[in-house]
């Protein structure tokens, strides 16, 4: 890691020194629109390495305009699909899995490249709370 890259993630770790210790989750991570639980404490890294374009949240009954989206650049990442306490997958659009609440079906809250033993859990589109 440069040092470029080792002072960015001291930064990012600090501005979110509320919900990160050691660089991982102290509180439990829940759907914003249901509050199901997602992830426990401990299980996720945060990560500020990685830009990727995720779609808005729509319900499954709404239908999205291509691009229609944001860019994001912090997530939680986790590097086991067994961590996660209630999270559901879409069918593979280029590579990509979508990672949604299971229980209300909102999102994409995350997304998962099928090449790579990473999932990616957007910190905006999550509650952090004990």
């Amino acid at each position: 890691m440069t040092d470029v890259e080792t002072l960015a993630a001291a930064e990012a770790e600090s501005s979110h020194k509320s919900v990160v210790e050691d660089g991982k989750n102290i509180h439990n991570i829940y759907c914003e629109r249901c509050s199901s639980l997602i992830l426990l404490p401990q299980k996720a890294m945060l990560h500020t390495d990685t830009e990727f374009f995720l779609p808005y949240m729509k319900k499954k009954s709404e239908v999205p305009s291509p691009g229609d989206g944001e860019t994001i650049s912090e997530f939680w990442l986790i590097d086991d699909m067994f961590q996660f306490e209630n999270v559901g997958f879409s069918n593979t659009v280029d590579g990509v899995k979508y990672l949604i609440c299971a229980d209300c079906e909102i999102g994409p809250i995350g997304w998962h490249k099928l090449d790579k033993k990473a999932f990616y859990i957007a910190l905006s589109r999550v509650k952090n709370k004990p």
